[in-house]
């Protein structure tokens, strides 16, 4: 809780500071400042002593108009929800800040990923898919971060077409460093098929896997099992002598 409120504490004194400055802005003869802008500010902060930052944050995020000044600390604010696993309050954060035209391109863009997050978080995951194909394709300052989330995203929704094509996008944006999870991805569809009793399907992933990574440890043992299925058991122990030059276990498991 102590640290939720420091963190409203810069909202607060933002809240007051519009508040301030709108009546500032008055031409001089007019009418003083609407008491309602005093009293809202007056009663987010009683909430925010009362120790209820729910209701101080609803106050708060209605005052202040979102600029280049208050966009990192709304944004700071959702991200310590979702941390504290408040994703309710988060997602309602950043769908405020979505919400507002003044936003400009980069600022939109954070927000959007961090909705994204939000969303995975929540297990709302055709949201969260949405959302992060959004900040791909539309906003090139977040798209490796993006790509990484939805890779994520299509391991836990067991996704593997997708989590492929994502893969490959981020092997050639990043040089390298995706190949071996790309062929267990491969190895995933394998062992679907061999296990529908697709032969031919599981032996297509098979290579495919060991086209990516020519000494995939799981590839090479499901070509094994598929060679000794199809009656090749001299091919099958030449796939298995090949493991066993990299993990002797793992072939002692087999």
């Amino acid at each position: 809780m102590l640290e939720l409120l420091w963190l409203l504490l810069p909202v607060a004194a933002a809240s007051g500071w519009w508040a301030a400055r709108r009546a500032g802005s008055r031409p001089s003869g007019t009418s003083p400042p609407c008491p309602d802008i005093n009293s809202e500010y007056f009663r987010g902060l009683n909430y925010l002593l009362d120790e209820q930052p729910d209701k101080a944050i609803e106050v708060f995020i209605r005052m202040v108009e979102v600029d280049n000044e208050t966009v990192e600390t709304h944004l700071a604010l959702g991200n310590l929800f979702r941390r504290r696993g408040e994703v309710d309050r988060a997602i309602r954060i950043h769908q405020n800040l979505i919400a507002r035209p003044t936003l400009d391109a980069e600022q939109r863009g954070q927000a959007l990923l961090e909705l994204g997050q939000d969303y995975m978080r929540a297990g709302l995951l055709d949201r969260a898919e949405g959302i992060l194909r959004e900040v791909d394709e539309k906003f090139p300052a977040f798209s490796l971060r993006a790509l990484r989330l939805l890779l994520e995203l299509y391991q836990q929704e067991k996704e593997w077409d997708k989590a492929i094509e994502v893969a490959r996008r981020l092997e050639r944006r990043e040089k390298g460093g995706h190949a071996a999870e790309i062929a267990q991805f491969f190895c995933e569809r394998a062992e679907a098929a061999l296990a529908a009793g697709d032969l031919g399907t599981a032996q297509h992933y098979v290579r495919e896997a060991l086209t990516v990574e020519h000494e995939c440890a799981r590839a090479l043992l499901l070509q094994g099992r598929l060679l000794l299925e199809t009656g090749q058991p001299r091919q099958a122990l030449r796939a298995l002598r090949r493991i066993g030059e990299q993990d002797p276990l793992l072939v002692a498991e087999a």
